[in-house]
């Protein structure tokens, strides 16, 4: 897997294909042949997304008569414009994201969950980690430090803003910057950064070199806080709602299984992450729930809203199922 660029937020695709079924071809339209069609996803390299890379394998899309096209992404962010352009005909972003696209009047509808916090402290997918030996033990003490996050004014920066104010510091005093999440090991471990806000599989692996978890910043957000959800464009679901339900009922069983099979989730991460086996077994998996949790979508709305992330609050009853 290419190593992905930062850039990628600003909005500059340097888009790497995952092999995850055919390309599909450089139409931007979905396609359709032989009773089949295919449709290209937009996700990130993460844990996350297991699900949709097992129900691929299970054949829970093929025998609903679709065909995965994948690509790699940084974030959300750059996921949302790809989206509603129609390179791809689907994505997985987190709520951050997409409450901005839709407080912002961009055209996008969440149609089926994505992942959710274990909503266990010290227990997460998701974690604030400082290098072996820092003198950093809170949240708090982050004033004046740098922090990196996947991408700046989005989910993970305003959970570990609630994080800092939860243990008594100033998050405006916080110096975050913007960095992909496979280079937060080398970067924590360089000193170039202070701490780094991490999801699996670059938790267990910055862990691993003797990093230190201080916070569970999804986990201060909200309990069992709805992440991310797989959405599409308003356009897309109007005109094509047959394979818009093909591929809700597609992600739903998947979700399931890999709630229920959590060895094959690590294994098949091995197939769109360069991720070793040692790593693997240390990675804290998230949870797949069949139904997002809305209102911990409404506490995150809230606290981005206190951020300032919003020109307008996003219509929740437009943008979710």
């Amino acid at each position: 897997m290419r190593r992905l660029l930062a850039g990628l937020a600003a909005g500059t695709f340097l888009l790497a294909t995952a092999a995850c079924g055919s390309s599909g071809g450089s139409s931007s339209t979905s396609s359709s042949s032989g009773g089949t069609t295919t449709v290209k996803v937009g996700i990130i390299p993460i844990v996350d997304v297991a699900p949709l890379y097992l129900g691929q394998k299970e054949g829970f899309f093929s025998k609903r008569g679709l065909k995965l096209s994948t690509t790699l992404a940084q974030g959300g962010a750059a996921i949302v414009p790809g989206v509603t352009s129609g390179q791809f005909q689907f994505g997985f972003s987190n709520m951050t994201s997409l409450m901005i696209a839709q407080s912002n009047g961009v055209p996008v509808r969440a149609i089926a969950n994505g992942v959710a916090s274990t909503g266990v402290a010290g227990q997460d997918f998701g974690g604030l980690v400082v290098k072996k030996g820092s003198s950093i033990t809170s949240a708090k003490q982050l004033e004046g430090k740098k922090v990196a996050v996947n991408t700046l004014k989005n989910i993970n920066e305003t959970a570990v803003r609630e994080s800092v104010r939860k243990a008594g510091g100033d998050p405006d005093k916080v110096n975050f910057v913007e960095l992909a999440f496979d280079q937060m090991p080398a970067a924590l471990d360089k000193g170039q950064i202070d701490a780094a806000m991490a999801v699996e599989p670059a938790l267990a692996t910055m862990k691993l070199q003797g990093a230190g978890e201080i916070a569970s910043p999804l986990v201060d957000v909200a309990r069992n806080l709805t992440v991310a959800m797989y959405f599409t464009s308003t356009s897309y679901a109007q005109k094509n709602p047959a394979v818009v339900k093909k591929f809700q009922e597609a992600v739903a069983e998947s979700l399931s299984y890999a709630d229920a099979h959590p060895d094959e989730v690590r294994q098949i991460v091995t197939t769109y992450t360069k991720t070793p086996a040692d790593v693997l077994a240390k990675v804290t998996l998230p949870k797949w729930p069949a139904e997002a949790n809305r209102s911990s979508i409404e506490t995150l709305e809230k606290l981005s809203e206190q951020d300032g992330l919003f020109k307008t609050a996003p219509d929740l009853d437009e943008l979710l199922p």
